[in-house]
């Protein structure tokens, strides 16, 4: 009795501390960091977050304090930005002080076993090889070309020449190389993991599960390298993992190189978790768009038609003569907004920014969505319809193309996604080659299809769905 007496006493003492150096450290801080919800010791602002839309309870408190605020997300403090304007202050007026990296606990598990960050050589190294082999234009037109064979096989169930309804996510994903859970990342239990990763990866859960899948992918990568030691060619490399193993070898003597095995690993599952996700997940939001708006592949089936014909394949190149084209992927990557808080940033040194200061180390949230959906660079979308989806965002008064500084799905300036030029090759080859050759057709009427995605957290998933492929 007396034992339980004195853990009771304990617990309540150890509470009261947490308690009190929060409120000190909310105090010290105050007139230097932003404004924001007053947090609990440990959970932080959990209690004022909808795990399930974390995003949209993120926006609701910017409400309140405005464009720059700050949460804690658990134990973890973070200053939040909203609109185009502040993020620009912050990316590209003061792009040195934030260009750090901020905390992304998933992929944390994976690169602190392959290897430390991703470096300045590397990066230059990753985009000048990316440019050596064309951005892999022959590999996704034969991609592409394999995707088209098996959405175009007839199923026996369905009926001798006939196609069946199919949900085209796992073939999208397979053309990507994806095989990473974008629910993990999405749902509750992802925002869960990102704010209490310290304990949660010592728990059993679905994340256990993810870790396993990200593991699986490593052990992939792994095999590959070690396949490509065995066939390379110093004067006539293959692919990316040849060329990185070239230029370890020419590394050999230097000890302070970047260039080495754990980091090759690395910077492979790096191209794969940026480069491949965003590009299945846009074609699968994008398949569903044109499916909820019939006018808008109708005008993208006419240009094809009209500008590429039926008889070659589309080349990157056709991008600067299928505006009307281009504009839809954008609308799509836009209104898909698949990174809806950005990559985490984070305060390289003592920073000032507008009228807070914000100390060295940080953590920096820029809220892409809050730009992607900001009223004074996109015409109010409710004008056009219900949907908030139309190409004319991107077409000026005379049908040409019109570039948006709001576009902001790869992010800005430093820590931008630097595989753009690869995902933006790819959602043109893919998209055109696949609707050369059909025309898209649900079960249900376009009316009744519905578009809000099935989750929305750190990245946004759309919701399964069925779709006939009908021959062009």
């Amino acid at each position: 009795m007396l034992a339980s007496g004195l853990l009771l006493v304990a617990l309540l003492a150890s509470l009261t501390v947490m308690v009190l150096m929060s409120v000190w450290q909310q105090r010290k801080s105050r007139g230097k960091l932003p404004l924001g919800p007053t947090p609990l010791p440990f959970i932080g602002n959990y209690l004022q977050l909808n795990t399930e839309q974390i995003c949209d309870s993120i926006m609701k408190i910017s409400e309140r304090y405005g464009p720059v605020f700050t949460i804690h997300l658990g134990p973890r403090r973070v200053v939040v930005l909203c609109g185009h304007d502040a993020i620009k202050e912050a990316l590209v007026d003061q792009a040195e002080e934030f260009s750090g990296r901020g905390e992304q606990a998933t992929f944390k598990w994976v690169f602190k076993r392959c290897g430390e960050g991703r470096t300045k050589p590397l990066r230059r190294f990753s985009i000048a090889t990316l440019r050596d082999f064309g951005v892999g234009k022959r590999g996704i037109k034969e991609k592409a070309g394999f995707l088209i064979k098996v959405q175009d096989t007839p199923s026996v169930e369905a009926g001798e020449g006939k196609r069946p309804g199919i949900d085209p996510t796992f073939f999208l994903s397979c053309t990507t190389s994806n095989v990473i859970s974008s629910i993990f990342t999405a749902t509750s239990t992802g925002q869960l993991y990102e704010m209490f990763s310290s304990v949660m990866k010592h728990l059993p859960g679905p994340q256990q599960q993810a870790f396993k899948e990200l593991q699986g992918l490593e052990d992939f990568i792994a095999k590959k390298v070690e396949h490509n030691q065995c066939t390379l060619d110093p004067n006539s490399p293959w692919d990316f993992i040849d060329s990185f193993l070239i230029c370890m070898q020419g590394e050999e003597k230097n000890p302070n190189t970047e260039f080495y095995l754990k980091n090759l690993v690395m910077t492979t599952l790096n191209l794969f978790y940026a480069g491949t996700e965003t590009v299945s997940t846009t074609l699968h939001y994008g398949f569903l768009l044109l499916m909820k708006h019939p006018e808008v592949e109708a005008k993208v089936h006419e240009e094809i038609d009209r500008v590429i014909g039926k008889n070659q394949q589309p080349k990157f190149e056709d991008r600067a003569k299928t505006l009307y084209t281009e504009a839809v992927i954008h609308e799509i990557q836009r209104f898909g907004d698949l990174l809806p808080m950005g990559v985490a940033r984070r305060v390289k040194k003592d920073t000032k920014f507008r009228d807070f200061f914000l100390s060295k180390g940080i953590e920096v949230f820029p809220m892409l969505g809050s730009v992607l959906r900001d009223l004074r660079f996109f015409s109010n979308p409710r004008d056009f319809n219900p949907q908030h989806f139309n190409p004319q965002h991107f077409l000026g008064e005379k049908g040409q193309f019109k570039k948006r500084d709001a576009f902001v799905p790869f992010s800005i300036r430093r820590r931008n996604c630097f595989r753009e030029g690869l995902a933006r090759m790819e959602l043109f080859l893919y998209l055109t080659t696949i609707m050369q050759n059909f025309r898209f057709k649900s079960r249900q009427s376009p009316k009744d299809i519905v578009v809000s995605p099935k989750h929305v957290g750190f990245v946004t998933v759309p919701r399964n769905y069925t779709k006939s492929y009908l021959p062009c």
